[in-house]
């Protein structure tokens, strides 16, 4: 989903934790024909992941434990949503200087042109 919505460029680095599904072949060679780097944490160090694990608290806190999804494709729907409008859109990352993700990356995009 995240390939399709950004078309990022070759080169991305997509960082995860060691997970079986993240090792599976046809995973990395999705990401592979996209251009896409692979890293994966350490083992037996947590820190590596502290940002993705603070994402998800954040996305079941607010949006995933609030609610009672009736479908699957409900549940994506909201999930999405929540994300696209709220947390990339709308909350202040004390990481980004306390911008929205969206303000940052573009902030990041000027930069680079200039």
């Amino acid at each position: 989903m995240a390939l399709a919505a950004r078309r990022p460029a070759h080169g991305l680095i997509y960082h995860s934790d060691r997970g079986v599904q993240y090792a599976c072949h046809e995973y990395g060679e999705r990401l592979e024909t996209h251009g896409v780097r692979t890293s994966t944490s350490r083992a037996g160090n947590p820190y590596d992941n502290a940002k993705a694990e603070r994402f998800m608290r954040t996305l079941k806190e607010e949006e995933v434990n609030a609610k009672t999804y009736a479908t699957i494709e409900e549940a994506r729907a909201d999930i999405g949503a929540f994300i696209e409008n709220i947390y990339d859109r709308g909350r202040l990352h004390s990481a980004l200087g306390y911008k929205p993700p969206v303000e940052f990356e573009a902030d990041l995009a000027r930069l680079a042109t200039v």
